[in-house]
């Protein structure tokens, strides 16, 4: 079996990363790190946000009809 067809492992990177000490990083290196994990928070805030686009669209699409005419 290829590795492509295993079922992802979700562990939590975050976790991993508090985990981590920082004692041994350069200012220079922690100011390319909070970079990175600044452009992660955007990537990750935009799924997000088109993840709940699509369930709004999904939810006005199979939103059960209302009768406009009050009866």
């Amino acid at each position: 079996m290829e590795d492509d067809d295993r079922p992802r492992s979700r562990t939590d990177a975050a976790s991993s990363l508090a985990k981590e000490s920082l004692d041994s990083y350069s200012r220079d290196e922690l100011g390319a790190r909070i970079q990175l994990l600044e452009a992660e928070i955007v990537r990750v805030q935009a799924h997000r946000n088109k993840a709940a686009a699509h369930m709004s669209a999904a939810d006005a699409l199979f939103r059960p009809k209302t009768d406009d005419l009050g009866s």
